[in-house]
């Protein structure tokens, strides 16, 4: 376990919303609402390859342990709560924590929502068959110990799976100044430049852990198709997959 704090609070005031802020899918968080369906096929498809999961079945993930950290809005953890897995969602917000309680009583979904921190969170023992941290680390200080944290946290022979934003100039570029400035995809000053992690960087931070690397998907806006697409560009957009081996 590692102690060092994971907050910026200047990154994680950006994101006091209430529940129908996050799933207005015309609102601020379009952008999200539009990778949604890609996010998540790409998940299940991780998930279904790395556990041998060969059925078609709609509960695909019963009897899985997931932990969704930034949980935000409950844009990833409901899905995958309807998906059949057992959903915590943790985030160090407490007005996101709120909303997505809301949200879940509201339509009677039995999700867990915590509002602490991946540090804290290491001291409670639970362990997590998988965990989810999508568009969270460009945003979190100390990312390298929150690396180790989820490791602490995953289960022996556990998938975890992030997604974040390389830091590159044209990242700088597409993310920055295309999608902030230009597109108004996201509102100004979503992002900083200096807290994107470079793949490469991101692995090394695995090297001090139970992690390995699984597999590294670029996720791009196609101009031609208008739409997002899974490739092997991961000079903005990027997926992580990590696994953790099972105990001896």
């Amino acid at each position: 376990m590692t102690e060092k704090s994971s907050i910026d609070k200047e990154e994680l005031n950006k994101f006091n919303k209430t529940y129908s802020e996050w799933w207005d899918n015309e609102g601020e968080f379009k952008t999200l609402h539009q990778i949604n369906p890609i996010r998540i096929d790409y998940i299940t498809s991780k998930i279904k390859q790395y556990f041998n999961i060969s059925t078609a079945k709609k509960q695909l993930l019963n009897d899985f342990r997931l932990l969704d950290v930034g949980s935000g809005g409950g844009l990833i953890s409901v899905p995958m709560y309807h998906l059949g897995a057992t959903v915590t969602g943790l985030d160090a917000n407490e007005h996101n924590v709120k909303a997505t309680e809301f949200y879940a009583k509201e339509h009677k979904l039995n999700i867990n929502y915590l509002n602490t921190t991946i540090e804290l969170h290491v001291n409670s023992d639970n362990k997590y068959d998988i965990i989810l941290c999508l568009e969270v680390l460009e945003h979190v200080a100390n990312p390298s110990d929150f690396i180790a944290n989820l490791s602490k946290l995953l289960a022996p022979g556990g998938l975890l799976i992030v997604s974040t934003i390389n830091r590159t100039a044209k990242s700088y570029l597409l993310a920055i100044v295309g999608a902030e400035y230009v597109l108004r995809w996201v509102p100004v000053n979503t992002h900083n430049y200096s807290k994107f992690i470079k793949p490469s960087e991101l692995v090394q931070m695995s090297r001090t852990t139970d992690l390995r690397i699984e597999e590294l998907k670029g996720l791009v806006f196609s101009i031609l198709q208008q739409e997002w697409i899974l490739c092997d560009d991961i000079d903005v957009n990027y997926f992580a997959v990590f696994s953790k081996a099972k105990a001896i």
